[in-house]
């Protein structure tokens, strides 16, 4: 079972993934945007450093607007929802300064955001379904295979859809060419006629 549990582990590192920290600057804006799929778990964890005389809001919202997640002065805490489209969710820190002063501290905060498989509380799931370790394993391996399949499904879906705008875009590039050439060779040859009556009139030619 050590052999295997070995075996299976590193297939399991590409969905680890880390906190990530930043500074904010007093009476400032920084906002984290990410796509996601549809109908897929998404957790996250802040911290904000306190500085005196400054509060910091939390606003996670969609690309619409709707607000997924808002926190008036936060400090330290945590979120979680589940996407309804794929689409772009941002997450945004604002900080005020409530002292009135010209120059504020920077708030450091840790932000750790999960979504899809490393989102799943794996450790409940298996105090509540008495799983061993390695049937756990299985599990998230699992689930890490139906999430990388839906991607694929996903990527292939945006290629069909990509290959037909390209179809698309290649006709209407053919019909306009198709026109314009028509279009040339109807003006070139009513010249010809044009200048051909011109010349007659003036009686350069016969």
């Amino acid at each position: 079972m050590v052999s295997l549990l070995q075996l299976l582990l590193p297939c399991l590192v590409l969905v680890g993934a880390g906190a990530i920290s930043f500074h904010l600057p007093g009476d400032s804006k920084k906002c984290l945007k990410e796509e996601i799929h549809k109908d897929v778990l998404v957790t996250g964890e802040y911290d904000v450093s306190e500085q005196p005389g400054i509060v910091t809001h939390l606003k996670v919202t969609d690309s619409i607007g709707h607000i997924l997640y808002s926190k008036e002065d936060a400090k330290k805490g945590k979120f979680a929802f589940t996407t309804e489209d794929y689409e772009v969710y941002e997450v945004c820190f604002e900080s005020a300064s409530s002292t009135g002063s010209v120059t504020t501290p920077d708030q450091l905060i840790v932000l750790d955001i999960k979504h899809g498989v490393e989102a799943k509380n794996y450790e409940g799931l298996a105090k509540a379904e008495k799983l061993k370790p390695l049937e756990v394993l299985l599990r998230r391996l699992e689930d890490l295979s139906q999430s990388i399949i839906k991607d694929f499904t996903y990527m292939k879906k945006r290629e069909e859809e990509m290959s037909d705008t390209n179809e698309s875009t290649s006709q209407r590039v053919l019909y306009f060419t198709t026109f314009s050439m028509f279009c040339l060779v109807a003006l070139a040859t009513w010249q010809v006629f044009y200048l051909r009556k011109f010349f007659k009139s003036k009686k350069l030619i016969e």
